[in-house]
């Protein structure tokens, strides 16, 4: 049950993944019990355990329904209110399998570039693991003899999905089962912002003379696993507020500048963004494609990264080609050259750059 007497303005809420989980984690508890729980105690993908309130709990022996309501915090996140629910089934010739799959108002992933199977359900790695987890953590003895066949659908995710993007990253019918911690945090807010400001400030007050910029957890503990020499005040998540990370840096007088991502955040820094949320600004994949074509790329190639909606899809094409170092250090490299000339002598400035699974790919300068 989220807390919600928190102060309005810095009140996190759940991810669809982390709903998705604890509806599942409660059904299956109704598969192995009997009974499904009112609450449910379920781990999300930060480690962090976390109780939920469930709704339509209800099993027969052979298969259980259960529903959590989506509690977005002050993110102002379209998805608030989703009724993630989960439909689990036996499966009596699949001993120890977790089959999961995409019910109504999950969306189905027809282009190439997200990183998912084409044709299957659009729900992302992390939610994959932590809702198996879940599942796999309160079964016991079910999955000896049989496997459990995990449906997520969202009744309200096909009206969701018309106020995102889905439908031309090439996700049709529904909405992303998303989250690669389980909290969602409000980007928009002046809380947000003011807690970017905060990190710089106190990376300043422990003395240091470099701040490492990251837009999330992955890319936050990439860098941590890089730059072991730094302190912990070092590390700011700043999140989709490039702008207010810099200002501060240059406002506090920090000379040095990391920042590490992933190619999405990447290139919109590239291309001049300074809020890089997914609502605020879609990416230049012209950019991408020029980049490709600098490096000698086929046009072919390069008319395809520029036709798709995706920075990923240009990442995964240049990695077939055998480009992937040369492809990101391009990418690397425009990001630099973009922030120099906005803030002209004010800090020098490293590109860390990791791929989806926080795995290095390459630095510059």
């Amino acid at each position: 049950m989220m807390e919600k007497t928190t102060k309005r303005g810095t009140r996190t809420g759940f991810t669809t993944g982390a709903n998705s989980a604890a509806a599942a984690r409660a059904a299956a508890i109704g598969l192995a019990s009997g009974t499904v729980p009112d609450t449910v105690d379920c781990t999300i993908p930060n480690g962090q355990a976390v109780t939920f309130t469930v709704n339509d709990g209800r099993c027969d022996g052979t298969s259980a329904h259960a529903m959590v309501i989506k509690f977005a915090g002050d993110d102002p996140d379209c998805t608030d209110g989703a009724h993630l629910t989960a439909d689990l089934r036996l499966l009596p010739d699949q001993p120890g399998q977790v089959v999961l799959k995409g019910g109504f108002g999950v969306g189905t992933v027809t282009m190439p570039g997200l990183g998912l199977e084409v044709g299957g359900p659009a729900i992302n790695p992390v939610p994959r693991r932590n809702i198996e987890e879940n599942v796999r953590a309160v079964a016991g003895d079910l999955l000896k003899t049989a496997g459990i066949e995990v449906i997520i659908s969202v009744p309200q995710g096909v009206a969701m999905a018309k106020k995102t993007h889905n439908a031309r990253l090439g996700i049709i019918g529904g909405i992303s089962i998303l989250g690669t911690t389980g909290i969602v945090r409000p980007y928009s807010t002046a809380a947000y912002r003011a807690s970017v400001v905060q990190g710089v400030e106190v990376a300043v007050a422990q003395g240091a003379d470099t701040v490492v910029f990251t837009t999330g957890g992955r890319t936050e503990k990439f860098v941590m696993s890089e730059l072991p020499h730094l302190p912990p005040a070092a590390f700011v998540q700043m999140g989709d507020f490039l702008r207010y990370a810099l200002d501060t840096t240059v406002a506090q007088g920090i000379k040095h500048v990391v920042i590490g991502g992933m190619i999405g955040k990447l290139t919109k820094i590239a291309q001049g963004e300074t809020i890089t949320h997914a609502n605020r600004a879609e990416v230049d994949t012209d950019l991408l494609a020029d980049l490709a074509a600098e490096l000698g790329v086929a046009q072919d190639v390069c008319d395809d990264i520029r036709a798709n909606e995706t920075a990923r899809y240009a990442g995964e094409r240049m990695e077939a080609l055998g480009l992937k170092e040369a492809f990101h250090r391009a990418l690397a490299t425009k990001v630099v050259s973009t922030l120099t000339e906005r803030y002209p002598g004010k800090f020098d400035l490293k590109v860390l750059v990791c791929d989806f699974e926080g795995q290095k790919i390459v630095e510059y300068p």
